[in-house]
């Protein structure tokens, strides 16, 4: 089956960075961003030698010196993709991205079945092509994020990519709440994400596992209140709990705890 709306989705996500690169001065695309050391530039073109190696183009020959940051051959191949275009100007590297693009919307828009079901090794696993690019999408939105926080150009904080990106981090929420906080048997904690994906989850901890459930037992035991961004920036890992602004009520403790182990991409 085509995914279409992974492929639309994908695009607009594409074209948005775009439109944001275009906007920033060249300082902007030096400013230095959560991810160490990587500017909004290098957010940009690590994204480039991901959509190249999707389309089967070549990597770079470049090969960038070991930093502390660089932990495995995957860091390391995306740190090369990185330092290749260090010494290129923002604006040239977007002329890269937005050359690319057109050549990725149009092998896409014109993929048969076949192309989309070939096995494909996904962040999360084995799986196929099409799973592959579900992902893409989470990475893409989250780099422009990473971007536009880092440069104070919001935006595209809402929509299709901003709600698969959520939605899909959402998914490990019980993991948070049930193995990595210990929250107790029959304990249920409230978790309200506001301003961009409006999303109002109640996780339950029942029989020793930790749900997302439509009704609870129990009242919450503690009720987490942050923004889209706030949420994002804890679940990519790209900022600490006492670096973002979020509410607790209830259970102080176990509010707090829950947020310091949001980290999901880890």
């Amino acid at each position: 089956m085509i995914p279409i709306h992974t492929i639309d989705t994908l695009e607009a996500c594409w074209r948005s960075l775009g439109d944001l690169g275009a906007s920033l001065t060249e300082a902007e695309w030096k400013t230095a961003t959560d991810l160490p050391g990587w500017s909004a530039q290098d957010n940009l073109s690590h994204l480039i030698g991901i959509e190249r190696m999707m389309q089967g183009l070549a990597a770079t020959e470049h090969r960038a010196p070991s930093t502390d940051y660089i932990r495995n051959p995957i860091g390391q191949m995306n740190e090369n993709e990185v330092d290749a275009r260090r010494s290129l100007a923002g604006a040239d590297v977007l002329a890269e991205w937005n050359d690319l693009i057109e050549i990725r919307v149009q092998t896409l828009r014109t993929a048969d079945d076949a192309y989309f079901a070939q096995p494909a090794i996904t962040p999360t696993g084995p799986g196929t092509l099409a799973d592959f690019l579900d992902v893409r999408i989470l990475d893409c939105w989250l780099h422009e994020q990473d971007m536009r926080r880092a440069t104070g150009h919001a935006g595209n904080l809402s929509g299709a990519a901003a709600e698969h990106t959520v939605d899909r981090l959402v998914r490990t929420i019980p993991i948070v709440v049930g193995k990595r906080a210990a929250t107790p048997e029959g304990k249920a904690v409230a978790i309200a994400i506001t301003g961009g994906v409006e999303r109002s989850l109640i996780c339950e901890v029942q029989n020793g596992r930790a749900a997302i459930v439509s009704a609870v037992s129990t009242p919450p035991v503690a009720t987490i209140g942050l923004s889209t961004e706030a949420f994002i920036v804890l679940a990519a890992g790209r900022r600490t709990s006492d670096r973002v602004s979020a509410t607790v009520a209830g259970d102080q403790e176990l509010g707090q705890l829950v947020l310091s182990k949001f980290n999901m991409m880890i």
